[in-house]
């Protein structure tokens, strides 16, 4: 299953909706630190994010650390990225792949972007600078959930036997 990695988020409510929609669609994230606000899970239930219980949360002290851990662990680095050369939707994802969207500030720096096995990008109307980070994680990765067949099955109510 693809993973959602965060890289040094700046904005809680921007992070606690990607940790929500992770949640619901069963990624794991992986929240790449220092962040701009306290990342631990008291803070982050006080920042409103009921959802952090049914969340699979790793955080990583730093670019290095997370780094270290996924070439171990392995998978793609999917950069979302205003500089990407790759429409999000032409790219072919894979199970392992980690879609990894950077700071709301300054997005991610160059040795991030050497990093990454891929850069995609959001199409946009031209002269907008970019979309919210959590919409643009939502969008890539129902993207690579859609490809890799890893949406979550929900259990649907038979209603045939329902005459209304």
């Amino acid at each position: 299953m693809p993973r959602l990695a965060i890289y040094q988020p700046d904005i809680a409510q921007n992070t606690g909706t990607m940790v929500r929609l992770a949640a619901c669609l069963g990624v794991p994230v992986e929240i790449i630190e220092p962040a701009g606000f306290d990342v631990s899970d008291r803070n982050l239930r006080r920042s409103g994010m009921d959802y952090l219980e049914r969340a699979a949360i790793t955080r990583h002290i730093s670019w290095r650390t997370f780094e270290a851990w996924r070439r171990e662990a392995g998978g793609r680095l999917i950069l979302a990225t205003t500089k990407g050369a790759v429409p999000y939707t032409a790219l072919a994802y894979e199970p392992g792949d980690i879609i990894l969207v950077g700071r709301e500030s300054a997005g991610v720096p160059d040795e991030v972007h050497g990093a990454a096995d891929a850069r995609v990008v959001v199409p946009m109307q031209p002269g907008l600078r970019s979309l919210n980070v959590a919409v643009t994680a939502a969008m890539i990765l129902g993207e690579a959930l859609r490809q890799t067949h890893s949406f979550p099955h929900p259990a649907i109510p038979d209603n045939r036997s329902d005459p209304t």
